[in-house]
């Protein structure tokens, strides 16, 4: 039976990694369906330009179609990095008319330029808004099974128990929404899955290259299309979009049903302490000489914390100096942290030197550079660091080696 899909069709610039592409939630979600050969319908706002993409992009998926509430202006979000906070642009001053859905099986995202009000007798929800979530019935719309599908911060603030975890915020979004199913995504200790007849809790899974823009997305279309269309049960639904959005997070692309049945990754460890609420602390190397390294070292640093780890920075927690009194403490510091993240696009002497010390104490490193291969980073590859040339992976293998220490 087919799926629709409801909700946003935005452009996509990503300054870098390049990236310049429509997509948004909605179109995501509707060519990853379609991808499985699952006949998907996509409803959402579009301009002529925005249509003709989508059609453009689901033209070898048989099982695709587009239909648009015609609009005369494209949303786009503008990003510096892929997990940078973006820059939204052409959001009317005035809501556009809901787009009305009712159909058997819908997958509803939340939108910036209107509404949806869906009737169906299956629905997965969105909200696609950490700071001002609206509950799935909140416009008049109504589902005889619905599953909500948020991130962890989202229902901790819809729930109105902001910082709870998902054993108490997702009985109480069923509750207060009569869903059936609440799963709740939790970065690297993957999603949480509620029932009325138990929880469970699906692994995330580690890949050798991160691209982060749009998974989220990935995840809600696998989890639809496998709860309402395969009937999978909600844990094994869970199951498999986490597996489909590790490989559009490694390839940005979309698995097909056998790329999903033979492709595997292998599941992000976390060990006994960080289970129990211990969090590991970061060494944070790098050259702080100029405003570029200055700047990435902030974004570094904002970045990590937001993974909810401790970090320890030499320009922010010691600052310049002479020798004598800075290099006691950044030595200390090293002995004191679990890992390194060593920032080596400029080859700098004493990054250089500080990974070497990690490393000698048998800390992990991970390594992000960009510029630099091969003979330059030799001694790092031998010594057993962890090389990434991009810097959401970076971050994320940072997160993942930290979680199973």
């Amino acid at each position: 039976m087919t799926l629709h899909v409801v909700g946003g069709v935005y452009r996509e610039y990503c300054v870098h990694p390049r990236w310049n592409a429509i997509f948004g939630s909605a179109g995501r979600a509707a060519l990853a369906i379609a991808t499985v050969d699952t006949p998907v319908v996509l409803q959402s706002y579009m301009n002529e330009e925005a249509l003709q993409a989508m059609r453009d992009q689901g033209v070898w998926l048989k099982s695709f179609q587009a239909n648009a509430t015609a609009v005369p202006d494209m949303v786009g979000f503008t990003y510096l990095h892929d997990m940078a906070v973006p820059k939204i642009h052409n959001v009317p001053d005035q809501p556009f008319e809901p787009i009305a859905v009712t159909e058997d099986k819908v997958v509803r995202f939340g939108m910036l330029e209107g509404n949806s009000v869906v009737h169906a007798k299956w629905a997965v929800y969105d909200p696609q808004n950490e700071h001002a979530s609206q509950p799935f019935h909140a416009n008049g719309s109504t589902a005889d099974h619905l599953a909500l599908v948020l991130n962890n911060f989202e229902a901790g603030r819809m729930a109105g128990m902001a910082g709870e975890h998902p054993s108490r915020t997702a009985p109480a979004l069923a509750q207060q929404q009569n869903a059936e199913v609440v799963v709740v995504k939790m970065g690297p200790e993957g999603a949480f899955v509620w029932t009325a007849q138990g929880t469970d809790q699906v692994p995330a899974y580690r890949t050798e290259r991160v691209w982060k823009l749009g998974s989220g997305d990935c995840f809600v279309a696998h989890f639809a299309n496998a709860w309402m269309h395969d009937g999978k049960s909600p844990r094994d639904a869970a199951e498999i979009a986490s597996r489909a959005t590790s490989y559009y997070c490694e390839t940005q692309g979309f698995p097909s049903a056998d790329t999903l049945a033979t492709k595997n990754f292998p599941p992000v460890e976390l060990s006994a302490q960080y289970r129990s609420g211990t969090r590991r602390r970061v060494y944070l190397a790098g050259p702080f000489f100029d405003l570029a390294q200055v700047w990435m070292v902030e974004q570094a640093r904002n970045s990590l914390r937001e993974m909810n780890l401790q970090v320890f920075s030499p320009y922010h927690d010691v600052g310049l100096g002479a020798a004598s009194d800075v290099v006691v403490q950044d030595l200390r510091a090293i002995e004191e942290c679990d890992l390194v993240l060593a920032i080596t696009d400029g080859l700098d002497a004493g990054t250089v030197y500080e990974i070497g010390y990690a490393r000698a104490l048998n800390k992990p490193v991970v390594v992000y550079s960009e510029r630099h291969k091969g003979e330059s980073l030799k001694m790092m590859e031998g010594s057993g660091c962890t090389l990434c040339e991009n810097y959401t992976t970076a971050l994320y293998t940072t997160l993942w080696e930290a979680v199973k220490l």
